[in-house]
Parts: C-alpha cells; structure tokens; sequence
C-alpha cells in the first residue's frame, strides 16, 4: 500500500475551529480521500492566530519528524486571515498584522523550504469571513499568493469567491464567531479544494 504522508500547516481554519464535528475541512478532505481509495497519514498543525511569518517560523520543525519516513510526504499550506486582521499596535504596512508584501515573502519561502526537502506543496488560499472591510483585504491577498504560486508552478487552490458566494458559508460565519463556519460550512470548504487536492494526490512522487 502506497505510504503518503501530509502535514496540514496553517491557522485555525486549518485547525478546524468552530465545527462541532471537530473534522473542520482537513478532516473531511482526507475521509472523502480515504473512501475514495487513497489512504494517507495526515498531521493536522493548524494554529490559532496565527499569521504566515507563525507559521513560517515553525513549520520546518513541526513537520520534519512526521515526514521523516514515508514514500511520498507532502505539505499543504493555508494561511493569510489573520495577516490581514486590523492590530493597533502592528508597525506594518496599514496597521494589519502582517504587510501584504510580507505575506508573499513569508509563502515564498514556504515554498522554498517545501521544495528544498525534496516534497511536494499545494496551497489553498484564505476564505472569506463577516467583515467587508477584512474580505476586500482578504481577496486582494489571495489574488497575490495566486500569482505566486503560478509563477513558481505550485499547485493553489483559490476558495475566496467561491465560499463568499456560498449562503451556507456565509450564514455560519454570520451567527457564529464572525470567522469560522460549523460543519456544514467547512463541508463546502473541503468540497472546493476536493478537485485539486484529488489530483493532486492521484499522482506518486
């Protein structure tokens, strides 16, 4: 049996918060996988708040040892909301957490270490929340980490317009925190990335 081996880096959203379920839309992407005939092993390193120059600065040592063996391991990043969050007391670019030309950087050298190892990355990008303001930030962020990852022919996966075109999505967001949808919404979630991920994993390396 084919050993594939995924670590899962990023925010809460990729931690799953809000689902009552507790799968969020990694879990519910790597049963679906499951059912589907492709097992794997899959590492769920979501973290609460945090922004891409987080992730970047531990994302090397929290997947080495879990991808340490394996036929073919990978990486799938997903992160970006919470740079684009408001915080009065950030010297960045506009007061958000994290200036849009440090979040390109910041996946740019993801990528690059991802790369570096010998493994492979897809990328989705960050979903929509209940602030307009935010989500104006939010798709031009995702539309910058798009052309990264086609120039660096990374496999991305834009879920933005779509989940901020989805009334289920939209609806949990609203009643729930302002953020995180509950299981119907990061069942929407999973189904926007299925397509890539599942061609993405079809393929041995």
């Amino acid at each position: 049996m084919r050993d594939l081996r995924v670590c899962f880096v990023g925010d809460s959203f990729v931690a799953g918060v809000g689902d009552p379920e507790h799968r969020g839309w990694v879990g519910r992407l790597c049963a679906r996988s499951a059912d589907a005939g492709r097992p794997l092993t899959a590492y769920n390193l979501g973290v609460r708040r945090e922004t891409s120059a987080d992730v970047l600065a531990r994302w090397h040592a929290e997947c080495s040892p879990r991808l340490a063996l394996g036929e073919d391991r990978r990486v799938v990043i997903s992160l970006g909301v919470n740079d684009t969050t408001v915080d009065d007391t950030s010297v960045e670019f506009g007061g958000v957490r994290v200036a849009p030309d440090s979040s390109v950087a910041a996946l740019s050298a993801l990528l690059d270490g991802v790369a570096g190892e010998g493994w492979s990355a897809l990328v989705v990008g960050p979903p929509p929340i209940a602030d307009a303001d935010q989500n104006r930030r939010i798709g031009a962020l995702d539309l910058r980490f798009a052309e990264l990852c086609a120039a660096r022919d990374a496999p991305y996966v834009s879920v933005f317009g779509s989940l901020a075109e989805c009334p289920v999505w939209c609806r949990e967001v609203a009643t729930g925190d302002g953020a995180h949808p509950g299981a119907a919404g990061y069942q929407r979630l999973a189904d926007v990335v299925w397509p890539a991920w599942s061609a993405w994993t079809e393929t041995h390396r």
